[in-house]
């Protein structure tokens, strides 16, 4: 299956050294669990939440249980820790999270309920364009778990002119 579509697309890594370290954590109140029908709405529903930088909107997509998988072996576990994280990303890209920038789903691959997604990031901030992949997994309607091959190091900012 090919969909092409534009989406504010974050890969949660941008704030794995605050999330596992202690810093950034969040001090905000978790929102009501919001499960959807299908995987696919699981994934649109995460998509553009963080195209509109919702913090709300994605922690309302994450069970307690839920294990987030990032480079070098990382893994975030449980809500409260993907909460933490996510306090980073939904920060614009000068404050080091992903909001500014712009995603783009270049190709879906399903196997059976995990959805594999191939994507590529631009936006004013970034000196070239940035490509990557995430595979999801719901359950009951929440995402349970998350696999990223995004790595903030890797993407190549542009010089400030301040």
């Amino acid at each position: 299956m090919r969909i092409r579509h534009s989406v504010l697309y974050p890969l949660l890594a941008v704030a794995i050294w605050p999330a596992t370290s202690g810093f950034g954590q969040s001090t905000k109140k978790l929102p009501a669990f919001q499960p959807r029908a299908t995987t696919k709405a699981v994934i649109d529903e995460h998509l553009d939440a963080i195209n509109h930088c919702d913090w709300n909107r994605l922690i309302a997509q994450y069970p307690q249980d839920v294990e987030f998988f990032l480079p070098g072996g990382q893994v975030v576990r449980g809500r409260q820790a993907v909460a933490d994280m996510f306090v980073n990303i939904v920060k614009p890209v000068a404050q080091g999270g992903l909001c500014g920038l712009k995603f783009t789903v270049e190709h879906i691959f399903q196997v059976g309920d995990t959805f594999n997604v191939q994507w590529v990031a631009i936006g004013d901030a970034l000196a070239e364009p940035y490509r990557g992949a995430d595979a999801y997994e719901a359950r009951n309607g929440m995402m349970a778990a998350q696999v990223t091959t995004f790595d903030p190091s890797q993407m190549k900012l542009k010089k400030s002119t301040h």
